[in-house]
C-alpha cells in the first residue's frame, strides 16, 4: 500500500473519530503510519499493534512477534486485539487516550504536531524521537488538512 493509498484508506475513519474524541486526524494517521508502516503490518485491521490482554472481550489475532525477556530477545506468538474496520482499530485507540489521565494534556491541542509532542511528552513511547517522526510525516504528507476537514 502506498502512503497515499494509506491516507486514502484510514482518512475517513480518523476524521470520524476527531468529531467525538478532539484527537487530530493528522495525528492519527501519522501515529497510524509509523506504528503499521503504512499499513504493512496491521493483521486484524489492528494499526497500533494493541495486545489483546484478558480484559480485551473481542476478536483476536495471533501473530508471531519479538519480546525482551530477562535482557534477550525472544520470538513468541502472541495474541492482539482485532477490529472488522480501520474505525475499530482508531476507536478501541482514541478510547486508550481519552481513558488514560497522563494524556489528558494533549488535548488542549488541536494539531496533529502539537498532540504528539504532547503524547510523547507523557510517555507514549520509549522512542525520544516518537513525537519527531509523527510530526515529520504528518508534514511530508500533507496530513493536516484533514484537520481543517474534521472541523
Amino acid at each position: 500500500m502506498t502512503p497515499q493509498d494509506f491516507i486514502a484508506a484510514i482518512g475517513p475513519a480518523a476524521k470520524t473519530s476527531a468529531k467525538s474524541t478532539k484527537i487530530p486526524a493528522s495525528f492519527t494517521v501519522a501515529q497510524a503510519a509509523l506504528e503499521s508502516a503504512w499499513g504493512a503490518h496491521c493483521p486484524g485491521f489492528n494499526l497500533f499493534g494493541i495486545k489483546a490482554d484478558p480484559s480485551w472481550k473481542g476478536p483476536v489475532t495471533s501473530q508471531i512477534t519479538h519480546e525482551v525477556v530477562g535482557g534477550k530477545t525472544i520470538t513468541i506468538t502472541a495474541k492482539f486485539r482485532a477490529y472488522t474496520d480501520w474505525l475499530g482499530s482508531i476507536t478501541d485507540h482514541a478510547q486508550f487516550l481519552l481513558t488514560n489521565k497522563r494524556y489528558q494534556p494533549a488535548f488542549a491541542y488541536t494539531t496533529g504536531a502539537l498532540f504528539a509532542q504532547a503524547v510523547a511528552a507523557a510517555g507514549y513511547a520509549t522512542d525520544p524521537l516518537y513525537a519527531q517522526k509523527i510530526v515529520s510525516i504528518i508534514k511530508a504528507h500533507g496530513l493536516s488538512a484533514l484537520d481543517m476537514a474534521a472541523a
